[in-house]
């Protein structure tokens, strides 16, 4: 009866282990671990689904792969950070929340999050609501006239697009230009009262990146270099990141 032997503490293979060990501060120490819950105490996640930061943490260092994998808990995390900010080990929760949503199936990741990473990679625009950098310059130049006419205070504002030189590259959030384009317009106002030498860049002015909440490494990458070459392009020394 020797094969129907058990041998305590065998247990297959956890990737997520490997994943806790690169996280966690001196060489993988899980006693540093102090199960405080200050992780939990200041995460807006806590209780969805049943988790919490630290309950998360716990189970990927007990190899609870399967269970972890399934969860739907690692796609409610902001990765806001506060939990490495509280807590006093300084354990990088986030990261391993990214990993994990990494490690998923892209097709099986959540459809509002795949869907708006893959419309953004439509065109140089990087918007997450798919609109081109045509339209993005016709929105702007129509909202801008309107403004213009209609508050006379304000005649002079601009909101350009491409301007060489400018000091500060500006991003804008896509769903504005495309359902909401009178929400870009406040912002204007400041930049005009404050005599900021600004500009929209006709290519990477989405100012969202949803590819790096899906966590898919080389599509958030090309949103990133694709604004930050427009910026380098139109010779902008500050990138400014209303997001």
């Amino acid at each position: 009866m020797a094969e129907d032997i058990i041998v305590l503490g065998a247990k297959k293979k956890s990737t997520l282990m490997d994943e806790v060990k690169k996280i966690l501060p001196d060489g993988g120490n899980l006693n540093l671990c102090l199960t405080c819950r200050a992780c939990s105490s200041g995460c807006p996640a806590t209780g969805l689904e049943g988790m919490d930061p630290r309950k998360f943490l716990r189970m990927a260092a007990l190899g609870l792969d399967d269970e972890i994998l399934k969860s739907d808990w690692p796609w409610m995390c902001t990765m806001c950070q506060r939990c490495i900010y509280v807590c006093p080990m300084k354990i990088d929760i986030p990261q391993l929340v990214y990993n994990i949503r990494g490690m998923r199936p892209r097709e099986e990741r959540p459809k509002g999050i795949l869907g708006s990473c893959d419309m953004a990679l439509k065109n140089d625009s990087c918007s997450a609501m798919g609109a081109s950098p045509e339209d993005f310059q016709f929105v702007v130049e129509d909202v801008l006239e309107e403004y213009q006419e209609a508050q006379p205070e304000f005649k002079d504002m601009q909101a350009p697009i491409d301007k060489q030189g400018a000091e500060f590259f500006l991003n804008q959030n896509s769903r504005e230009p495309v359902t909401e384009p009178d929400e870009m317009v406040p912002l204007w106002k400041v930049l005009h009262v404050a005599g900021v030498d600004w500009t929209y860049g006709s290519k990477g002015w989405g100012g969202e990146n949803y590819c790096m909440f899906l966590s898919d490494n080389e599509a958030w990458e090309h949103i990133v270099r694709t604004t930050a070459k427009q910026a380098d392009d139109l010779g902008c020394r500050v990138y400014l990141n209303t997001e």
